[in-house]
């Protein structure tokens, strides 16, 4: 009798990323960046100043896209950002929005939010009239369920060419991966 060894395969991207999805760099990037986070998650936090720092350092290497993975059960308000942050790139402000919602991530609630808006020249009374229809919020399902149809478990998660990264993410270890996927294409 054989046996055969227990073979770990990585989790790979199941929905590619496509023209809808949040996407900063050149579409000819030799690597694909993909992070499922939640706007409230505090390791999604410490990672967004990091992945500034990796995109800044690799920029002509890296197309970066962000999708929802709001943790409701444990961040209050992760959809609720998650549903402005769509109301933003509606009117082309996304990346904006997102970055305003990281740094300012200890204080969000429903209040907050509204001064982020304002502070971004948004138009206030329309975003809380859609927000609060949840226009936006088919989207950031959308976005949830293909995380967890591609092995998102928690956040933030990302995938480098398709492949769930299942290190670490202090800069030195993205680094390290983003040049191992440019290298090998």
């Amino acid at each position: 009798m054989t046996t055969t060894p227990f073979q770990v395969t990585a989790a790979r991207l199941v929905v590619p990323v496509g023209p809808d999805d949040h996407t900063s760099g050149s579409d000819s990037a030799p690597v694909s960046l993909v992070e499922y986070g939640d706007y409230q998650c505090p390791y999604c936090g410490m990672a967004h100043a990091i992945l500034l720092d990796l995109l800044r350092l690799r920029q002509e290497t890296i197309r970066f896209t962000f999708r929802h993975f709001p943790l409701t059960n444990v961040h209050p308000y992760a959809d609720l950002a998650a549903e402005i942050a769509e109301a933003a790139a509606s009117r082309g402000r996304f990346f904006q929005m997102h970055d305003w919602l990281y740094a300012n991530q200890r204080s969000i609630n429903p209040r907050q939010l509204m001064v982020g808006v304002d502070q971004l020249g948004l138009p206030s009374d329309e975003l809380a009239d859609e927000v609060g229809a949840h226009v936006y919020l088919d989207r950031v399902r959308r976005d949830f369920v293909g995380g967890v149809r591609s092995g998102v478990n928690g956040t933030p998660t990302f995938y480098i060419n398709g492949v769930r990264h299942d290190g670490g993410y202090a800069l030195d270890e993205l680094l390290e991966a983003v040049d191992v996927a440019a290298e090998s294409m």
